[in-house]
């Protein structure tokens, strides 16, 4: 049987439960100072921690559920890692350099149900959620990997944007924000995390109630329902105005900007008339809102989808601006590898696949 990982509990979690075994609350403060900060790999090197605290440890927790199963660089410096969990199941997780310092895309869910028709990472059903370790341990791999690397760099950011719907696993994406930008540990300012959803509108309320003080960004992609449900059938269940009215409850209950991220798709959704709509629909959220537009990376299994002209995209971002817009297009990283959100996981899963089918036939 697995044990559970470590790096699931939160700071309040992991006190408590070495109390509850006898343990002083102070070596809580021990252990995550090994694991966070010293960035341990075993329990048996916390060597000023207790030793039958390291053992009760030993005993009940794990630190490695994540095993590195390909890596791909790009020559800008994005490394794309695929991840084989426990239970054999692969995900992505993704480190990109920008000006800014060093950022990390997690993924929360194997798989996705959201079912956007452009998006790779819905090309497999979801299979389950990942546990808030699970989310953890992919930034402590990546960090792993740039202590490795010997020239004292770590992850500064965060966006959970990776494959399945983030606030379909709200519970443990929640706890994986507590963990990392615990100020004793990681210490990842919540300015520098930013979670994406497709428009759970109920739980972006949530959201806005909980203490987590983070980044929001809405994948829109379509400024009319006719047009968004054709491309994210989650519009069927949660159309604009239903989305739009749980953003005004965010928008006035934090008072923090949000991100409105949209794909642009040729002749789809990147003419100007999709953006004076766009314009009409955010209205006076202007204020508080940015607009990403994201070049789109092609996938070979929806190829009626393709990347919009670069006049286009320029063209609809100077609308935006032109109408009091703050608005940006996001910069491209890793287009020499498998760019697109879950490509690398599904052509690894094909190509598994066709491992065994042609062992079965042999």
């Amino acid at each position: 049987m697995n044990k559970e990982s470590i790096y699931g509990l939160t700071f309040e979690q992991l006190t408590d439960w070495l109390m509850e075994r006898g343990h002083k609350k102070f070596r809580a403060s021990q252990v995550w100072d090994w694991l966070y900060r010293k960035r341990v790999t075993a329990f048996s090197e916390m060597i000023d921690v207790n030793p039958e605290c390291v053992q009760v440890l030993t005993d009940h927790f794990d630190m490695e559920t994540l095993n590195e199963h390909l890596k791909q660089e790009s020559a800008d410096g994005t490394i794309k890692f695929l991840f084989r969990l426990h239970d054999g199941n692969l995900i992505e997780t993704v480190l990109m350099r920008h000006k800014y310092g060093l950022s990390v895309c997690v993924t929360t869910q194997v798989g996705c149900n959201i079912g956007c028709s452009f998006c790779a990472s819905g090309l497999l059903a979801k299979s389950r959620d990942l546990s808030a370790s699970e989310i953890v341990e992919q930034i402590m791999k990546v960090q792993f990997h740039l202590d490795g690397a010997g020239k004292e760099e770590r992850v500064s950011h965060i966006v959970v944007m990776g494959i399945g719907e983030p606030f379909d696993n709200y519970a443990n994406m929640a706890n994986f924000i507590r963990v990392v930008k615990d100020h004793k540990g990681l210490a990842i300012g919540a300015r520098h995390i930013t979670v994406s959803t497709s428009g759970l509108a109920s739980k972006i309320v949530d959201f806005a109630d909980s203490d987590l003080q983070v980044n929001l960004a809405i994948s829109l992609h379509a400024p009319n329902d006719e047009l968004r449900t054709r491309i994210m059938k989650i519009n069927k269940a949660i159309p604009i105005a239903k989305l739009m009215q749980a953003i005004d409850y965010y928008l006035e209950r934090t008072n923090r900007r949000i991100t409105i991220e949209y794909i642009l798709l040729k002749d789809v959704n990147d003419r100007r008339e999709h953006a004076l709509e766009l314009i009409e629909l955010l209205g006076e959220r202007r204020q508080l809102a940015t607009v990403n537009l994201i070049p789109y990376n092609p996938v070979d299994e929806h190829s009626q989808y393709q990347r919009s002209e670069k006049e286009s995209v320029l063209a609809f971002y100077d609308t935006l601006k032109k109408h009091g817009f703050n608005c940006s297009v996001r910069l491209e990283h890793g287009t020499d590898i498998d760019a697109a959100c879950g490509q690398l996981r599904s052509k690894q899963i094909k190509k598994d696949d066709a491992g065994r089918s042609s062992l079965a036939l042999g």
